[in-house]
């Protein structure tokens, strides 16, 4: 089953190339809220003193303007994204006022839809843009699940790796073409291994009454303040999560970059009923919605895996794909590890790493409807139940545990996390496997498992438990000592994201109605 990862690692290691898969680009993205000294959502605009969230390349906003976005470059050593996610959390935590970075993936006092402002950006057409994009969500799908925070790591091979592998593997087609494709064998592993990710990081298994506002739901009460499923990783990723029906059907292929490319876009130009009583624009002209299609833009489409191409400024997303092929693979599914400060850990990050090249060297067949149907009810059985005893999960149309089947994924990784350890002594990637398999064969050590046992151990709901993390980690960035090259390079950013969009608001030459048009006209 494994035989050809081992057969590819082999090849680049008797060519002497086993090293043309080390220092690939990692970056890492992590969403946190912006709470009051009470731990509810800030009704406060986005901090001056963290620059313009439109232009700000390292601290902008997701969904909410009380949502926060930190944003690393890509970096080849693990330890130096992780360092510039930590500095940039201490950069903002020393800037806000009476305010704290929520400590984990669920938020907590949540007062209905209102008390989650929608995020702004200013008045240029782009700006706008990315508003009414948002209006537009609330519309279709509320604003509490938007609100709902997590991790995305971003993953390139290094770029001296695809010429040989390209003819380690006998491949004749363009150096793009073989890549796109590499990237989305990748991308489909990502899906059908996806639980695992969920079962080794779900850290959500349990959330604040007030998020459901649904009295009939399929939750337990774990006290008086806290609903869970016992068995959850994470409930993040469970059915509570960004789901929706008018996305049921759209029936997104990762088979091939053209297949992927041409459903997005036609999800992005089909009518949806369901979105046509809200109406392009109100009574006053306001828009509602971009449009009243099964996706307003191609990110709409909630996905746990996505192949990226860096899109020049007013490109669609598609059509970078479509010109330049896909440049690396982000993993969306990461919650965020209430344990840790920066919500994620070296060991997390050495392991995705080596997971995600797995992916890519691993037999990756294409994916049927059947098989997708599988996939998809795996990660949601995780996501609910990963940690019931003797879970099984569907696997090539037979039940097997998913204990068994994660000790074979990590036994499969065992000589990948040597090769990539060859020139460090320390042996970061060997270490963070052995971590993963020790939460295989003890559930315990799980996060999920570690979030439930100390709320329990020590009586505090979920709320408690989160805003106790939250003030511990507040103050670990308050006392966080940033070198002058760290505050420099956020001083400068900030002020140079504020001239950025100035220039962009001044540069606006067209109606917003005919920017729409012409980017919505790309294709």
């Amino acid at each position: 089953m494994y035989a050809r990862i081992q057969n590819r690692l082999s090849k680049l290691i008797n060519n002497r190339q086993g090293s043309s898969l080390s220092g690939g680009l990692k970056g890492i993205e992590k969403e946190s809220l912006r709470v009051s000294q009470q731990g509810k959502i800030a009704q406060t605009p986005h901090p001056k003193a963290l620059g313009s969230a439109l232009t700000n390349p390292y601290i902008t906003t997701d969904y909410s303007e009380a949502l926060l976005e930190f944003i690393t470059p890509p970096f080849s050593k693990t330890t130096d994204a992780l360092s510039f996610m930590e500095s940039a959390h201490a950069y903002a935590s020393q800037h806000l006022s009476n305010e704290m970075l929520w400590g984990a993936s669920m938020p907590c006092i949540v007062d209905g839809d209102m008390s989650i402002p929608i995020a702004d950006y200013g008045h240029s057409n782009i700006g706008k843009m990315k508003h009414i994009y948002r209006v537009g969500l609330w519309h279709r799908y509320g604003r509490s699940m938007q609100a709902i925070a997590g991790i995305h790591f971003n993953y390139s091979l290094p770029e001296d790796f695809w010429a040989v592998y390209q003819t380690l593997e006998g491949d004749t087609q363009s150096a793009k073409d073989f890549i796109s494709q590499s990237y989305m064998d990748m991308t489909r592993n990502l899906h059908r291994y996806g639980w695992l990710v969920l079962y080794l990081f779900g850290a959500s298994p349990a959330i604040c009454k007030s998020f459901i506002k649904d009295s009939k739901h399929s939750f337990e009460t774990l006290d008086n303040g806290t609903l869970y499923k016992p068995f959850a990783t994470s409930l993040r990723m469970s059915d509570i999560g960004y789901k929706n029906d008018s996305q049921s059907d759209i029936n997104i292929s990762y088979n091939s970059l053209d297949k992927y490319v041409s459903r997005l876009v036609a999800a992005t130009q089909t009518p949806f009923d369901g979105f046509k009583h809200i109406g392009l624009k109100d009574d006053n002209g306001q828009y509602q919605q971009l449009n009243n299609n099964i996706l307003q833009i191609e990110n709409e489409y909630y996905s746990n895996v996505r192949p990226k191409q860096v899109a020049k400024s007013g490109e669609r997303p598609s059509e970078a794909l479509k010109k330049r092929g896909v440049q690396y693979v982000e993993l969306r599914s990461i919650d965020i590890n209430p344990f840790d400060p920066t919500g994620i850990s070296a060991s997390q990050l050495h392991f995705l790493e080596a997971f995600m090249i797995f992916c890519l060297l691993a037999d990756s067949p294409a994916i049927s409807a059947d098989d997708k149907a599988c996939v998809d009810k795996n990660l949601t059985l995780v996501a609910s139940e990963g940690r019931k005893p003797n879970l099984a999960l569907q696997h090539h149309g037979n039940e097997v545990s998913l204990k068994k089947w994660g000790l074979e994924v990590c036994q499969e990784m065992q000589s990948l996390c040597h090769q990539l350890d060859s020139d460090d002594e320390t042996q970061p990637y060997a270490n963070a496997l052995i971590d993963q398999i020790e939460k295989l064969n003890n559930v315990e050590l799980t996060p999920s498992a570690l979030v439930l046992d100390a709320m329990k151990q020590h009586g505090l709901p979920f709320f408690r438990f989160a805003m106790k993390q939250t003030e511990k980690h507040h103050a670990f960035f308050k006392a966080y000592e940033l070198c002058s090259h760290q505050q420099q390079r956020f001083n400068v950013a900030t002020e140079q994201s504020f001239k950025d969009q100035i220039q962009l608001e001044k540069s606006d030459d067209l109606t917003f109605d005919a920017f729409l048009q012409q980017y919505f006209s790309q294709h």
